[in-house]
């Protein structure tokens, strides 16, 4: 299992809601595809400058063949900390 997590910043508070409104087509695009477990780009609940990344693929391979086809929108953030995170197995949290 793939994981992506993470976050990015916009310049200022008047671009988030923006870009992420941007990427909506491109979640409903990949929650679609082969091997997508679950994505989410959202605005974050208590930081008006801060947008959340969650994306988890089956595989590597179905996030290879996602990132050929994704065509994101432009968006140039002022910080990003995203990681991929590899994984052997899930497990109920609670």
């Amino acid at each position: 299992m793939i994981i992506i997590a993470g976050y990015s910043r916009t310049k200022n508070i008047n671009e988030r809601d923006t870009a992420v409104a941007a990427f909506a087509d491109m979640v409903r695009r990949a929650r679609r595809a082969d091997g997508c477990l679950d994505v989410a780009i959202s605005a974050d609940s208590v930081d008006p400058e801060r947008i959340n990344v969650f994306e988890c693929w089956r595989d590597q391979q179905s996030l290879n063949a996602w990132r050929k086809v994704a065509k994101p929108p432009r968006f140039v953030a002022r910080e990003t900390q995203v990681k991929l995170y590899r994984s052997d197995k899930a497990e109920e949290p609670f």
